[in-house]
């Protein structure tokens, strides 16, 4: 049995589709209610959530003060609590299923 592979541009076309609905389709600002720092979020399950840093994760004191590499976590406390709060009061949506 061969295989053929699909045309370069079909591959680029979905790859730009998917990217969309990973990276920026239902990403909402969300503000830290402790600091202020804003970032984007989008939540994919009750579990799962996908954010963005449009600052310099220094702008947040919980990051700054801890001797980690911020690449080793998503977000502080905080700025968690602040999202997981928005969820309970339904203003960030969470995707049934």
């Amino acid at each position: 049995m061969m295989w053929a592979k699909a045309p370069a541009a079909d591959v680029s076309s979905q790859t730009a589709v998917d990217r969309r609905g990973f990276l920026v389709d239902g990403l909402r600002p969300v503000e830290c209610t402790a600091c202020g720092t804003c970032v984007l979020v989008k939540k994919s399950s009750q579990h799962q959530m996908s954010i963005q840093w449009q600052t310099s994760t220094e702008s947040c004191p919980e990051y700054a003060s801890q001797n980690k590499p911020s690449a080793l976590q998503d977000t502080c406390s905080k700025l968690r609590a602040s999202i997981e709060s928005l969820v309970a009061e339904g203003l960030l949506e969470v995707p049934d299923g």
